[in-house]
């Protein structure tokens, strides 16, 4: 076998993020390991792993962009692609060959176009235009070069810099009667081929005046596709002593978590949301538990697909498996007029859907004291946010769940491996363009999924479209700003502001949102499990701020996918949800009120923050920064929560009669 690098090694290394930190809502930088695949030259098949199962064959090795979840294209994303070159080349040269996609970051649905080892270009999702395009890479170019014959400029040969270049007409030999101002072109000059933009149509490209021809990358090569044309038959094969590896691994961890004294009796649970990390998951534990009494559960949150209600009920009674359903009904739209639309930061649906029915399971589950124990699909290639799941993890927002990950591992292609391997039947919405499958409406979902909902079926997306346009029309926003998807952030983010900014969207409602409020909505009372509770609303705050400052007053865990953060103090917790709910539990009456009020005050400083910089000169570690990305106020992990920017703070120099009023009802 001989290993080297790829001829088309033109992927960046994968970036680097945060994540939280258990301990302090902190950001460590992390990178995902596993950013290569490697490539067999000979069974021209995608390779996991160095080793080719077939062969002994010349192996590439590919870099891939971050987070480097890689996977094969779907049928309706190989026709879609289908489509878009012919339309922009003339002609489909990639036939039957495995094409294989990796998301990279952009505006909406962005991947990069991998067949025979080779990034010939990027699919993506204009948001401006709201289509699919196909932007064509460098060794794209040089494939499709002498395979097609259109959109194509032949330059005379010249000594001149050309890459990121203009070029004028006297440069020109030829170009192809196909091109309009604006396409994608393959560039040629002797022995050079890459890409451009045309700046006139083919009529001028020859005699105008002003520059005619934007040349992006140019280079020397001779790519050319495989003769061999392999099969998903023949990828699998290559891969199977790689997923006998890990599917080994996988069973090991199950059932080293699972045949511990203390848990050698319990049930085990299946998280199964009917998505293909879950059914891995599940096909796993029964492969490695044989004999234990093993069952799935399924939180159906109401606004659901169909396809994967019913695929998760079929697969379960085919397979014999108990299902434990818990339903949240109409929770999501008996909610939805007071909280308006789900965002992707104000997530409260988790909460009313997802926490609240996975809350009965669990307690069902753990009624005699013991742990649930839970078999989970998460995956650390899924987001930056997930890249330090462990093997196991208690939940810190549902007590008494142990869950446990045996695919953290997992890249999207060797759980689709698997799933072929295996034969399993899988929810059909994967073949049909969606990634994700669970809610239809989730803000988390790409508008290119969107769109497709549009298409399969159009009365929930009209039903969930209408809402949205009345809601934006009642806070002075347009239709287009529902129409380009601004309504899944409550905060847009700065590729939004761009893109709202290029196409005059206004992104400022004209009703003014809510200042800030706290009311009690529970008194205080004794917990089953001892100690005292306490409810609360909480107005004018976004759980991103409140993680930002709260960590001031102990430990914090946020989760930007529940829309949650804990706060962790001496004898008590605070939970606050995006939705406003907040609730407070401790070790005594007087503690549970204590932890109330120091909670109250420091969202009221949250929301109420001048940036007037008294705090910065007050603290002793310099642990505040003032106005970033992270919140008005953003208290860092040096903080030794001595108070003294509390004292100092003029916001809450009345807060405790502000507080006081609030939280007794008089405001």
């Amino acid at each position: 076998m001989h290993l080297k690098k790829s001829d088309a090694r033109i992927h960046k290394m994968p970036s680097r993020k945060g994540v939280v930190d258990k301990k302090k809502h902190s950001r460590n930088p992390v990178s995902n390991e596993q950013s290569t695949i490697y490539w067999c030259k000979n069974c021209n098949v995608p390779l996991l792993d160095k080793n080719c199962g077939v062969c002994e064959g010349e192996i590439f090795e590919i870099k891939l962009s971050g987070p480097g979840d890689i996977r094969f294209c779907s049928p309706y994303e190989r026709e879609l692609l289908g489509k878009l070159l012919l339309s922009e080349f003339g002609c489909d040269p990639l036939g039957e060959r495995l094409v294989l996609l990796n998301k990279i970051s952009g505006e909406d649905k962005t991947a990069q176009v991998i067949v025979d080892g080779l990034d010939i270009g990027t699919l993506l999702f204009d948001m401006s235009l709201m289509e699919h395009h196909f932007e064509i890479s460098v060794a794209g170019a040089q494939v499709f070069h002498g395979l097609i014959g259109s959109r194509t400029v032949t330059l005379k040969k010249t000594k001149m810099h050309l890459n990121g270049k203009k070029v004028s007409s006297e440069l020109i030999e030829s170009s192809t009667n196909d091109i309009k101002t604006g396409d994608p072109v393959i560039v040629v000059s002797g022995n050079l081929v890459g890409v451009g933009i045309s700046l006139v149509d083919s009529d001028n490209m020859a005699t105008a005046d002003c520059p005619v021809l934007r040349v992006r990358k140019i280079s020397s090569g001779d790519l050319k596709l495989s003769s061999r044309v392999a099969t998903l038959e023949d990828a699998i094969t290559a891969n199977l002593p790689h997923l006998r590896k890990i599917g080994k691994n996988a069973m090991n961890t199950i059932k080293g978590i699972a045949s511990q004294k203390e848990h050698r009796k319990l049930p085990v649970h299946v998280s199964f949301s009917g998505g293909k990390d879950s059914l891995v998951v599940l096909d796993l534990t029964l492969s490695a538990l044989k004999g234990r009494d093993v069952r799935a559960f399924f939180l159906n949150t109401g606004i659901e697909f169909p396809e994967t209600v019913e695929f998760v009920h079929s697969h379960c009674e085919n397979r014999g498996i108990e299902l434990i359903e818990s339903k949240a009904e109409n929770a999501f739209w008996e909610n939805l007029e007071s909280f308006g639309p789900p965002a992707k930061d104000f997530r409260w649906c988790c909460k009313v859907c997802k926490l609240g029915p996975a809350g009965a399971i669990i307690d069902q589950c753990s009624e005699n004291g013991g742990v649930c124990l839970t078999i989970d699909g998460k995956r650390k290639f899924e987001s930056f946010s997930r890249s330090n799941i462990s093997a196991s993890e208690k939940n810190p927002f549902v007590p008494n769940q142990l869950n446990i990950f045996p695919i953290r591992d997992w890249r999207a292609i060797e759980v689709w491996l698997y799933i072929y391997w295996r034969k399993l039947d899988y929810n059909p919405l994967y073949d049909v363009g969606f990634e994700r499958v669970g809610c239809y409406l989730c803000p988390a979902e790409l508008s290119a999924e969107y769109e497709r909902l549009k298409d399969l079926h159009p009365s929930i997306y009209d039903r969930w479209n209408s809402f949205l346009l009345k809601w934006a029309r009642s806070k002075g926003l347009s239709d287009e700003y529902v129409r380009h998807g601004m309504w899944r952030w409550k905060e847009l983010p700065p590729k939004m502001l761009k893109l709202a900014s290029e196409l005059g969207i206004e992104t400022e409602p004209s009703s003014v949102i809510d200042d800030f409020d706290i009311t009690l909505t529970s008194g205080f009372s004794p917990c089953r499990e001892g100690g005292f509770t306490v409810e609360a609303s909480v107005k004018g705050v976004l759980v991103s701020e409140a993680s930002a400052i709260l960590n001031m007053l102990g430990s914090t865990v946020f989760s930007e996918e529940l829309g949650m953060v804990l706060l962790k103090m001496d004898s008590g917790t605070v939970k606050f949800f995006s939705s406003g709910s907040l609730k407070v539990t401790a070790n005594s009456k007087e503690y549970a009120h204590s932890c109330l009020e120091a909670t109250a005050k420091q969202l009221l400083r949250a929301s109420k923050c001048t940036e007037c910089g008294i705090c910065l000169k007050v603290c002793p570690v310099n642990a505040i920064e003032l106005g970033s990305e992270k919140g008005r106020v953003y208290i860092n992990d040096s903080c030794i929560s001595c108070g003294k920017c509390t004292d100092g703070c003029v916001v809450l120099k009345y807060s405790d009669k502000i507080l006081s009023a609030m939280l007794n009802g008089r405001k």
